[in-house]
């Protein structure tokens, strides 16, 4: 359940300060809830056009989040942006995904509790929108992730 204040909260950077009071205040938990509603914000403002699209986004820019507080500047997904602006939202994160290795900002989401915004998460959400070959890796990933 998700408090009545940070429902009310109308941008991201009204999410960000409210976050940077909780944790002030000693209430991760609060700050949490808004650091999620901030990435919320941001991807709906981005403009997707169905909501598949938009948890795609929510993906990027809860990485971005984790980025930016580990390098305590803003730091952007740019070879990321750079696929998308290419590819499209869909096809980029099924091209992540089809890579060999793990997408990068998987471990980083888990450490944070965000798994269900990375990418696997969002393929094995929309199956019907990508290859069998991306829901088939994203599952496998995902099991190995469980197990670890």
């Amino acid at each position: 359940m998700v408090d009545y204040r940070i429902k009310k909260l109308k941008t991201p950077e009204s999410c960000e300060q409210f976050a940077k009071n909780a944790e002030r205040l000693n209430r991760p938990d609060l700050a949490k809830e808004a650091h999620r509603r901030a990435v919320e914000l941001r991807a709906e403002l981005h403009g997707a056009k169905t909501q598949a699209e938009k948890e795609c986004l929510e993906a990027v820019y809860a990485y971005e989040r984790i980025l930016t507080a580990r390098n305590r500047r803003t730091t952007r997904a740019s070879r990321t942006w750079q696929m998308i602006k290419r590819r499209g939202i869909l096809p980029a994160v099924e091209r992540a995904v089809n890579r060999p290795h793990e997408t990068a900002g998987y471990t980083a989401l888990l450490e944070m509790g965000l798994e269900d915004y990375a990418f696997e998460a969002v393929i094995v959400r929309y199956p019907d929108l990508f290859s069998n070959e991306a829901v088939q890796r994203s599952k496998e990933r995902i099991e190995k992730w469980k197990n670890a």
